[in-house]
């Protein structure tokens, strides 16, 4: 081979080095920011959460309504320094909030206008027949005399009869109005009523009737 073509051969050798340096590192460069994503995104993801509930925080929903009420009462106890743990019973206010899912859901009810107000034929059978035998007379016996209301019950076969009345003409009308599950739901005893019941200072077995 001649001097030049050693040369020329040599040049050639040498361009295609650098340009493999070259072209190798820029190479490099656009891969290592793709190296390192996997990382990034699972930064994102732990500081973040899952796409769209950035910035929603912890979740606060119980799940489950009657879930919710206990753990709510369970706050409660927990936060009074006071509360006798001995005589806790949450059994007990598991077992009412049963009968109030059994009344409120499942429970028949037929409402008659009566001089006064309104008359209710509540009526069931199994586990709902035995928790409106214990909350319709439990209610009755609460909310007699509220806003001048007179509350009755008389068992039934099936359940109970309850008859509320009262003197004032607009109250004969919220009565009427307010039906079955309005009156169920009217007063504010209920939350202070599973306060004490939780606490074991009420026995729903003495509201029971045969």
């Amino acid at each position: 081979m001649r001097p030049l073509e050693i040369r020329l051969g040599a040049v050639v050798l040498l361009s295609s080095a650098v340009f493999a340096l070259a072209t190798g590192g820029a190479v490099a460069q656009q891969a290592a920011p793709t190296d390192k994503m996997p990382m990034d995104h699972q930064k994102m993801m732990q500081m973040h959460g899952p796409a769209g509930t950035a910035g929603m925080g912890a979740p606060t929903l119980p799940g489950q309504d009657a879930f919710g009420a206990v753990q709510e009462i369970v706050r409660i106890l927990e936060a009074d320094p006071k509360t006798d743990w001995s005589k806790v019973n949450l059994e007990a206010l598991r077992q009412h909030l049963i009968d109030m899912n059994e009344v409120t859901l499942k429970a028949d009810a037929v409402a008659t206008p009566v001089d006064g107000g309104v008359e209710i034929a509540i009526s069931g059978s199994g586990r709902t027949l035995a928790a409106i035998q214990r909350m319709i007379p439990a209610w009755a016996a609460t909310m007699n005399g509220y806003k001048g209301w007179t509350t009755k019950v008389v068992p039934l076969p099936t359940g109970d009869l309850l008859t509320v009345t009262a003197a004032d003409a607009r109250e004969v009308a919220h009565i009427r109005g307010l039906g079955f599950i309005g009156l169920m739901a009217s007063g504010a005893h209920h939350q202070p009523h599973h306060l004490a019941m939780a606490k074991g200072q009420f026995d729903p077995a003495a509201h029971h009737h045969p």
